[in-house]
């Protein structure tokens, strides 16, 4: 089956170390990555699709950081 994870975070090296991070466990980019401002926080966010390929069957109780 395939995952699908949408991993979101304010511009900072942490975001690029949480995409990292999924690459390193087996996920693969999908698509572009997105910026937006929040104005409430005056800061950037940042969001980036990740998809992995695994076996099993979906459920809703599955935890996709830990795939």
């Amino acid at each position: 089956m395939k995952l699908y994870r949408l991993l979101t975070d304010v511009d900072t090296s942490a975001f690029c170390h949480k995409v990292s991070l999924a690459l390193a466990k087996g996920w693969v980019l999908h698509g572009d990555p997105a910026y937006a401002y929040d104005a409430g926080a005056g800061v950037m966010r940042c969001a980036q699709a990740v998809t992995k390929e695994v076996a099993g069957d979906y459920h809703p109780d599955l935890k996709l950081g830990e795939q």
